[in-house]
């Protein structure tokens, strides 16, 4: 497999799953790109088994684009360490990055993708930006809820789903494995028409 890696340094794609490390944080709602990152690598038989960049990372094929498949060990808010040094060792393009991350503005399991965009109120993306030094990265949110009115988003985010929404959001993480294969093709359009609100 390296050596292929080393032979074809052509195109390729980064795709980030964002999370928080250490198990307390294992199937939180602040978790489900780690969530969807872990399911693509089951998925296209990708090992993330290299630590290096302050992330877990494995090499891969997608529909036959090679693809960098990421968690970053940074903790959430400093995400963007781990993407941005990954995309300068392999000299990945910024718009060559999908980043899969939490929206507590969605519905539970329902998928938003942009093409690129501002961070609203998610520290990890604005630390992505402030590393890449750009908004133009494609993005999948995955919908955990809305937060009730009497409780801390910090709180919220580091909740876990009720029995009911973890139906629906196993549903949203097998869609957000099929859109992030049109983005890794760069059917960004398609993408978003067949998977955005649904």
């Amino acid at each position: 497999m390296f050596e292929f890696w080393k032979r074809e340094q052509e195109h390729m794609k980064l795709i980030a799953g964002l999370g928080n490390p250490t198990p307390q944080y294992e199937g939180t709602r602040h978790n489900v790109g780690f969530d969807v990152a872990d399911r693509l690598a089951e998925q296209y038989q990708i090992p993330l088994d290299t630590v290096k960049h302050k992330g877990v990372y494995g090499k891969g094929i997608i529909d036959g684009v090679k693809v960098i498949l990421l968690k970053p060990m940074t903790f959430m808010n400093l995400s963007g360490e781990s993407i941005a040094a990954v995309a300068g060792y392999y000299k990945i393009a910024p718009e060559d990055v999908i980043v899969i991350y939490d929206d507590i503005n969605l519905d539970v399991g329902r998928l938003r993708i942009r093409e690129r965009g501002s961070a609203g109120r998610h520290n990890g993306i604005k630390n992505i930006i402030a590393q890449l030094g750009t908004d133009t990265f494609p993005r999948i949110r995955v919908g955990v809820g809305m937060k009730p009115q009497n409780m801390d988003l910090v709180d919220y985010v580091l909740s876990r789903f009720s029995k009911e929404e973890r139906m629906l959001v196993e549903d949203g993480y097998d869609r957000a494995c099929a859109a992030a294969a049109l983005l890794v093709a760069d059917e960004i359009a398609r993408a978003m028409n067949d998977y955005n609100g649904k």
